[in-house]
């Protein structure tokens, strides 16, 4: 096998050379400067690479040298509070080489080979180990990081250590070989797990139109499409903050700059709502910006993918953000066209579904290799040009994923957040999830939902009557059922992530406060029987309270206190 030859041809940052041998997605160096690449096509002796890094100044006949193996991810202590590109590299340890702006061909290590930890085995000499599991742990940070046996090796334990070490010295032989606190795993092909568990217990957020009316299974995928202002990325930072995943792996992919600082200036600022310590402590960034290489863009989240299976395989639960898979389906399409591709509808490749489905696929809930229990929560943003969620990218994503959250534009500019349309979302869990609610919340929530759900929906029809007569054409319990509507709206429906109190909302809160709501319409209508009026019924004092209270720090008890008075003061407006 030829390891060293020649560019024949360079288009953008696609360059073919002759002269090497390599198998598909071996990693390649390029030019003088030795930029990094990937084989990503084999037509007879020519291999087509695409290059992570600016091919600028690029001419045919400069050397080409092939290292024989696949794009690796470093896995191991030092992983979490990092930021780095889309290829592993860094960003700190680059700029402290370089500045502010990353030149071509240099590179780092993705995980600092100085650091020493402090490594504590849980096995000793002697004992039988197996793939995937525990030899001992490592403190990173308030995160307990354990260290696997490498998935392709099994045997006895001839020598385990105890002490400071860094992440290439020895700290363990297992059958002749020794083992060091770090991994590599190529990124394209996913870790296994001993068996994939059913979806069927929720990803808690702490949003109540999330949790309540659409919720996501861990070990489950979303899509989160939106235009521009919607609020994708606020309600990603939210998912991060709250939602109880311990580990969150966030990839800014084609971002523009002036948003994936906005992420890297405000996730070390926030506070980690379980510990008091910075979020970053249990988070890993992966920013590639949109003026960065598209072919590094495309690398990306299978980077972030694989450190969010090794974290699984731990038995963590981890939440992915992808912000955004449009940027890099337009990365695809764009290297594509440089290969001539036969272009699928609106010039994306034919393989997009493909890739896209390859991608969604890696979020599951599994046993691992260790016995333990883990999962991956894939939340994929979505940035359809125009806001037209009829383009490719959306189309094949909702294929994929059992979970739609549609930001709305018109929310918007209502100033109603989370902007997500409760009449276009929607859940395929809610099935395999009902047992968990009635067991862990009540057994009456699924009905609830369904009954805010039916009450919405009758809001829509409702409105289009309104519009053309008017609302005092309606009959008055019609009228009760807008008043309601609106209750679940914007007492439910609106959150203020801003908001101490209301930033976070516990499940038998969510449940306590719609089974107020259900309790003011069942007597509202019976009060409407008795003879009340529509002014009298809206205007009792619980109902004005209740609207303030999600933002009371008393909350609990301001509900148990208003479920009383709507007793109470309904008995008075009766005929």
């Amino acid at each position: 096998m030829s390891n060293e030859g020649r560019i024949y041809r360079v288009a953008g940052p696609v360059v073919t050379a002759v002269g090497i041998s390599p198998r598909m997605y071996d990693v390649v160096y390029v030019g003088k400067e030795r930029l990094m690449g990937e084989v990503i096509k084999i037509v007879g002796d020519k291999s087509i690479i695409q290059v992570y890094e600016d091919t600028s100044g690029v001419k045919p006949g400069e050397p080409v040298t092939n290292t024989s193996r696949p794009l690796v991810v470093e896995l191991g202590p030092g992983l979490l509070h990092s930021v780095y590109d889309g290829i592993q590299r860094p960003l700190v340890a680059l700029r402290e080489k370089m500045g502010d702006f990353i030149l071509r061909g240099v590179t780092a290590p993705g995980l600092d080979r100085k650091k020493k930890w402090e490594f504590n085995p849980v096995v000793k000499s002697g004992d039988v180990v197996t793939s995937g599991q525990v030899l001992g742990t490592v403190m990173e940070g308030t995160m307990l990081h354990k260290i696997l046996v490498p998935v392709d090796l099994s045997g006895k334990v001839e020598e385990i250590k105890t002490g400071s070490f860094t992440v290439e010295e020895t700290i363990a032989v297992i059958d002749g070989k020794k083992i060091t606190m770090m991994q590599k795993w190529p990124v394209r092909v996913p870790r296994p797990v001993k068996e994939k568990h059913q979806p069927d217990v929720p990803l808690i957020t702490g949003m109540r139109i999330l949790d309540t009316m659409f919720p996501l299974a861990k070990g489950g995928a979303s899509a989160i499409p939106g235009g521009f202002g919607t609020g994708k990325t606020v309600t990603q930072q939210q998912l991060a903050k709250w939602s109880d995943a311990e580990i969150v792996v966030y990839i800014g992919c084609g971002e523009r700059g002036n948003e994936m600082t906005e992420v890297l200036t405000e996730f070390p600022a926030l506070e980690d709502p379980k510990t008091g310590n910075p979020l970053m402590n249990r988070t890993v960034l992966i920013a590639n910006t949109s003026n960065m290489p598209v072919a590094a863009r495309e690398a990306s989240v299978y980077t972030g993918m694989t450190i969010a299976e090794y974290f699984r395989d731990m038995g963590y639960n981890v939440a992915l953000m992808a912000d955004s898979t449009s940027r890099w389906a337009e990365a695809m399409r764009e290297i594509s066209s440089r290969l001539e591709e036969m272009p699928g509808e609106e010039g994306y490749p034919a393989y997009l579904a493909g890739r896209l489905s390859e991608f969604y696929e890696r979020a599951c809930r599994a046993k691992t290799l260790c016995d333990g229990e883990g999962s991956i929560s894939v939340i994929g943003a979505v940035s359809p040009p125009g806001g037209d969620i009829s383009e490719p990218v959306s189309q094949n994503t909702l294929r994929i994923v059992r979970v739609f959250w549609a930001l709305d534009t018109k929310l918007r500019e209502r100033r109603h957040f989370p902007a997500i349309n409760w009449l276009t979302s929607y859940t395929l869990y809610d099935k395999q999830l009902r047992n968990w609610y009635i067991e862990n919340v009540g057994e009456g929530f699924p009905v609830l939902r369904e009954w805010a759900m039916q009450t919405l929906q009758k809001e829509s029809e409702l409105q289009e009557i309104v519009q053309l007569v008017g609302s005092d054409a309606l009959p008055d319990s019609q009228k009760i059922t807008l008043e309601v509507s609106k209750m679940i709206r914007e007492i439910f429906l609106q959150q203020n992530a801003y908001d101490p109190v209301d930033t976070y909302c516990p499940i038998p809160r969510q449940f306590m406060m719609l089974k107020l709501i259900k309790k003011f319409s069942d007597l509202a209508q019976k009060a409407l029987s008795a003879g009340a009026t529509v002014e009298k019924i809206v205007g009792i004092p619980a109902r004005q309270r209740f609207i303030r209270s999600k933002y009371e720090e008393t909350i609990d008890n301001e509900l148990v206190a208003i479920d009383a008075d709507f007793d109470d003061q309904f008995k008075n407006i009766g005929a």
